[in-house]
C-alpha cells in the first residue's frame, strides 16, 4: 500500500506540475541506432531505492547528418518523505558526475568507414565477438561512466577499439584487420576476394579485474594483475549484394593465464529497402577449460568484483573454474519500417543446465501511434528466464500518447550499485531499482 501511495504521489506531480519532452533515457543498443532530433525538459518523479525524488530532467538527442547529441541532466530534489529535502547528492558528489551530463557525442553508426563515440557505451563490441560483445561500460545509472569508441576502415585494412573509462582504470580493447587480397588483383574476385583476418587484443586493467578469492578465509586473495585477452579471426563474405550480405567466420581466442576457446559461425543480413530488415547469426563454440567467450559482455561491470563474505562470484573466479565444453550462440534482429525493432541473442554450453546468457531489446518508435515501448534485458545463468535476481539487469519504458504531442510514461530499472562501507570502501553490490513515472510534451524535428 505504501509503494502505491508513493506512486499515485509521483503521477500525480508529473501532471500537475507540468510537462517537458520526452527522450529516451536508457541505452539502446548500436545495432538500433537512429536518426533523431529532439529537445526535452521533463518533469516527474524517480524511485529509487525505495525512496520518492522530484524530478526535471534535461536530455536533448540531436542528430545533425552524421553528428549525433545526447545529453543527460537529472535534478532530483527531495526525499519527498524528508523534512529537509535537497537535490540528490550521488549525482553530483564528483568532477566526473558533471561530465557525465554528456551521455554521448558521435559521429556515424557502427559499421561506416569512420565511427567514433563518446560517452556512455551501449552494448559495444569487436569483430565477431568472441571477446566483447554486447558491453556496457555502465553497471547502474549511478555507475556512469565516460568511454570511448573509435573505428576506421581504410577499406584494404582498419581497426574497432573500445575504451571504458576516462576517469578510471577500466577495460581497453582493440581490433586491427586487413583484407590482403586487397592488396593485389585478387581482390576483385567474388567472395574470395573480401577475405578479412583480424588481431584483438582486450584487457582489464582495473585492480580487481583478476582477484581470485579464498571463500574460505576473510582476508587472503591470488592477485595475478589485469586480465588480457588476445584472439585471431577469419572472415570469407559469402555474399555481398546490395539486398543480402553474408559472411562465414572463425575466431580463435586465448586468456592470458587461463585457457582457450574458438569458434566458427555464419551471420546474414537482409535489407528489404527500409521496409523490413533482418539481421541473423549462428555460431558454435568449443572451449577448453578456464575459457569463457565473450567474457567482457553485458555484465560484466558487476561481475569483475567479489568482496570478502559478499557472496558473489567474480568473473576470474567462474574463470578459474570453467571446464571443457562445447556451446552455441544465435542472434536475431528484425526491423519493420526502421522503427519497429526486436533484437534477440541467446548462448549456452550444450548439456548444462540453467548456463545459457540472454539478450533482449524492444523499440516500437511511432510503428504504434499511441503506444510506445522500449526495453532492454541480460540475464545469464537462465533457469527462469524473466525472474529479475542477481543475474539480470533491465530497464522498461512504456508511453502512452492520448495525443500527438503529449506522452505519459514509466520507467523502470534494474541495475546494480556500488555499496560502501563507513570509510567509503566498496564492500559489495546491491540492487538497484528506479521507476521514473512522467507526463511530457512531445516535439520532434
Amino acid at each position: 500500500m505504501q509503494f502505491i501511495k508513493k506512486l499515485a504521489i509521483a503521477i500525480a506531480v508529473g501532471w500537475l506540475i507540468g510537462a517537458g519532452l520526452f527522450a529516451q533515457q536508457m541505452p539502446s543498443a548500436s545495432m538500433l541506432q537512429k536518426d533523431k532530433q529532439t529537445i526535452p525538459v521533463g518533469v516527474g518523479a524517480t524511485f529509487i531505492d525505495g525512496q520518492l525524488w522530484y524530478l526535471v530532467n534535461i536530455a536533448p538527442e540531436l542528430s545533425f547528418g552524421k553528428l549525433g547529441v545526447g545529453l543527460d541532466l537529472n535534478l532530483r530534489y527531495g526525499p519527498a518523505d524528508s523534512s529537509e529535502k535537497k537535490i540528490r547528492t550521488e549525482d553530483f558528489d564528483e568532477f566526473y558526475d558533471y561530465l557525465r551530463i554528456i551521455r554521448y557525442i558521435r559521429w556515424a553508426k557502427k559499421g561506416d568507414p569512420f565511427y567514433i563515440r563518446l560517452g556512455r557505451l551501449d552494448y559495444s563490441r569487436l569483430g565477431h565477438g568472441f571477446i566483447i560483445y554486447n558491453y556496457r561500460n555502465s553497471a547502474s545509472y549511478d555507475l556512469r561512466r565516460m568511454g570511448l569508441e573509435l573505428d576506421i576502415d581504410f577499406e584494404k585494412y582498419g581497426f574497432e577499439s573500445v575504451y571504458s573509462d576516462f576517469a578510471g582504470r577500466g577495460v581497453l580493447g582493440a581490433r586491427g584487420y586487413a583484407r590482403p587480397l586487397k592488396f593485389t588483383s585478387a581482390g576483385d574476385i567474388p567472395v574470395i576476394g573480401g577475405l578479412e583476418t583480424g588481431l584483438t587484443y582486450a584487457m582489464d586493467i582495473h585492480k580487481d579485474a583478476n582477484k581470485l578469492y579464498d571463500v574460505t578465509k576473510t582476508d587472503s586473495t591470488d592477485d595475478k594483475g589485469s586480465m588480457s585477452v588476445i584472439g585471431l579471426d577469419l572472415g570469407l563474405p559469402l555474399l555481398s549484394l546490395p539486398m543480402i550480405r553474408s559472411t562465414l567466420y572463425f575466431d580463435y581466442a586465448k586468456i592470458i593465464g587461463y585457457g582457450s576457446g574458438a569458434a566458427a559461425g555464419i551471420n546474414f543480413d537482409f535489407s528489404g529497402m527500409g521496409l523490413l530488415s533482418i539481421s541473423a547469426k549462428y555460431e558454435r563454440r568449443f572451449m577448453g577449460d578456464q575459457f569463457i567467450p565473450s567474457y567482457f559482455d553485458a555484465l560484466y561491470e558487476r561481475d569483475r568484483f567479489a568482496p570478502f563474505g559478499s557472496g558473489f562470484v567474480s568473473k576470474a573466479m567462474a574463470l578459474n573454474a570453467a571446464t571443457k565444453s562445447e556451446g552455441y550462440y544465435g542472434e536475431l534482429l528484425v526491423s519493420i519500417l526502421n522503427t519497429f525493432n526486436i533484437v534477440g541473442g541467446y548462448q549456452s554450453p550444450v548439456g548444462i543446465k540453467n548456463a545459457g546468457i540472454l539478450h533482449m531489446e524492444l523499440q516500437t518508435g511511432d510503428a504504434i501511434p499511441i503506444l510506445l515501448l522500449s526495453a532492454g534485458y541480460d540475464k545469464r545463468n537462465i533457469g527462469q528466464i524473466f525472474k529479475l535476481d542477481d543475474n539480470s539487469v533491465l530497464y522498461a519504458q512504456i508511453g502512452y500518447k492520448p495525443y500527438p504531442y503529449l506522452l505519459v510514461s514509466m520507467l523502470y530499472e534494474f541495475t546494480w550499485t556500488e555499496e560502501k562501507d563507513a570509510s567509503g570502501n566498496v564492500i559489495g553490490f546491491k540492487q538497484q531499482k528506479r521507476i521514473e513515472p512522467k507526463a511530457s510534451l512531445v516535439f520532434s524535428f
